[in-house]
């Protein structure tokens, strides 16, 4: 398991739910294709799981 993760996000959130839009921007995502270093911890795991459709994750 990696120390960090880099999140990027590859999908627009115009039509998301609401929820998703704060959980995006709570992850420091704005723009699209803009990434994020997170550490790699249950409440950064939880966040990515409810947007899974939304970003691309990648161990660093």
């Amino acid at each position: 398991m990696a120390d960090k993760i880099k999140v990027t996000l590859v999908k627009s959130t115009i039509s998301a739910l609401p929820k998703h839009k704060k959980t995006v921007a709570a992850l420091g995502l704005g723009k699209l294709n803009s990434s994020n270093e997170l550490p790699n911890n249950a409440a950064t795991q939880g966040m990515i799981n409810q947007v899974r459709h939304l970003v691309k994750v990648e161990e660093i």
